[in-house]
């Protein structure tokens, strides 16, 4: 089954309307959207026009603002540069595989770390508690086997008997 698009209106006030929930949601509903892998465009309400990339530009804006910046002030000069330049056209493409290649080598190493320590770290915990308890109940076991065996018989010197000489 194919997945529709979510229309999202954003009216004059700002508001942002999701049509398929029949509400009026956040830009941080929105931008759980986004991380949610959701398909959706953000559309005037009056017009019809699509406003899709200047709502995630103004998410990316507000994070940037108000969050841990992941965005210098150089990066961002640079990328103003690019601005009427003539490799402009060649920017965006540049930048959605270079991003796609660190989201590929991204994935890649969690894969190789999960392989490496099990699942999750859980499991991880889990086995070694595992581990722990078997070496416990073999101690316990050697501590109950030596404390209920029978004193051995005492060790006699090799070539002597138990008779005195006379």
């Amino acid at each position: 089954m194919a997945q529709t698009l979510r229309i999202i209106k954003k009216y004059p006030n700002r508001r942002l309307y999701d049509t398929e929930i029949s509400s009026y949601i956040t830009l941080e509903e929105v931008r759980q959207l986004v991380l949610d892998g959701e398909t959706f465009e953000v559309r005037d309400a009056k017009s019809g026009e699509d406003l899709t990339r200047s709502v995630l530009l103004q998410i990316i804006a507000e994070h940037e603002e108000h969050g841990q910046p992941m965005l210098s002030p150089q990066l961002l000069s640079h990328i103003i540069r690019f601005y009427g330049d003539s490799l402009q056209g060649f920017m965006g493409p540049y930048l959605e595989r270079s991003l796609q290649v660190f989201l590929d080598q991204q994935q890649q190493f969690r894969n190789q770390l999960n392989s490496l320590m099990g699942q999750t770290p859980w499991s991880m915990l889990n086995e070694m508690t595992e581990r722990n308890l078997d070496v416990w109940k073999s101690m316990q076991r050697g501590f109950l086997d030596a404390a209920t065996a029978k004193p051995a018989e005492p060790v006699r010197p090799a070539g002597r008997t138990g008779k005195k000489p006379s």
